[in-house]
């Protein structure tokens, strides 16, 4: 996997921006708020058609404009690739591979692959479940495409079922029970396979984890020897009796709260360091290591699963890193072609192919 080329046209603050890119690192330096981190939101959009900011498709678009266009020249497994997203906040966004155009937007997925590091990856840890889900099926679709159909079709089943409930008002007639069946057979079949798929890349990236943290640790978390115990587990309360009964045990208080209270939508990763859960016991420094770890795995993981590691976005990720750990997170990270921000010095293992500066907007070889 490699990124050739890439060309901007009024995306976040730039009005152009052409940018050419080698094998292995690019450096993007520059004053914090130049748009650093929007020339790697730019590559993550192609590779998933969404912002890893979380930033709906108006705010990419820059202020005055209609629309937004995003292209890379991409090579993959020996292919040259085309690829041009055309953002429309009021209309329908266009996108299109070699000049043809993509009736469905899960077409591109696999066509570039991105693993992006950020400083707000320590929410991994100590967030909600919401975030390590994502963290999980994010991981499981860039490995294989088409289970965004299947985690797609769950969030459907479960969007006309919670709307089913809101409809009762806290009473099930005969009619809406049948119709209430036949959701809860279809959540069935899609979320049993979601989850099959999500404990089998888990049991994956287990090893990877606990390797990687072992790496990142300094040797303030080391101090207290059994603290490198990592543990990554999956958690459901539905597993082990099945989601069909559990739908069928929990349906009146589904019915009471206009909502479904089991299934995918609410499992969890458990994440422990020393047998303790790492949320709420570990200090801050063991946490971001956790983090870390979790990233470099699922990068590790999807790379080999894929054929070919991604490409590397590590978004001013070392502003929050010690030496230690910014030492050990680039000599983890192998031979992927990788493009990092930052307004600060460079780590001292850093050795970029290229330093790109970023000043409003506009890009700079230096």
């Amino acid at each position: 996997m490699l990124l050739r080329h890439l060309w901007l046209t009024d995306f976040r603050n730039y009005h152009q921006a052409e940018v050419e890119l080698p094998s292995g690192l690019t450096a993007i330096v520059g004053d914090n708020g130049q748009g650093k981190s929007n020339l790697l939101e730019a590559v993550g959009y192609l590779a998933t058609l969404g912002s890893f900011r979380g930033a709906p498709v108006e705010a990419l678009v820059r202020q005055g404009t209609s629309t937004a266009t995003v292209r890379a020249e991409v090579e993959r497994e020996g292919r040259d690739l085309l690829i041009e997203a055309e953002l429309a906040p009021r209309g329908r966004n266009r996108i299109q591979v070699n000049r043809q155009r993509l009736h469905r937007s899960r077409d591109l997925l696999g066509a570039l692959r991105v693993s992006v590091f950020a400083p707000d990856d320590l929410a991994l840890v100590k967030e909600g479940p919401a975030e390590r889900r994502r963290y999980l099926d994010d991981a499981l679709v860039a490995a294989q495409p088409r289970l965004d159909g299947l985690r797609g079709e769950v969030d459907r089943v479960l969007r006309q079922r919670n709307a089913l409930l809101r409809q009762c008002h806290g009473r099930l007639d005969a009619d809406a029970a049948l119709t209430l069946d036949v959701w809860d057979a279809k959540l069935v079949a899609a979320a049993e396979e979601l989850v099959r798929e999500r404990i089998g890349l888990l049991d994956q990236l287990r090893p990877s984890v606990s390797d990687a943290y072992a790496r990142l640790a300094t040797t303030a978390d080391r101090s207290s020897g059994p603290s490198l115990e990592v543990a990554v587990s999956y958690r459901s309360a539905w597993l082990g009796q099945g989601l069909e009964a559990a739908l069928a045990e929990g349906r009146v208080d589904d019915v009471r709260r206009g909502m479904s209270l089991v299934g995918p939508h609410r499992d969890d990763v458990d994440l422990s360091i020393g047998g303790m859960p790492a949320r709420t016991h570990a200090s801050q420094g063991e946490q971001r290591s956790l983090a870390l770890a979790l990233r470099l795995a699922a990068h590790e993981v999807v790379g080999r699963l894929a054929g070919s590691p991604p490409v590397l976005l590590l978004d001013d990720v070392f502003s929050e890193l010690d030496p230690h750990r910014s030492r050990a997170l680039l000599e983890s990270l192998g031979p992927a072609q990788t493009l990092l921000t930052t307004a600060g010095a460079l780590p001292d293992l850093a050795t970029p192919e290229r330093v790109l500066r970023v000043h409003d907007g506009t890009v700079h070889v230096v």
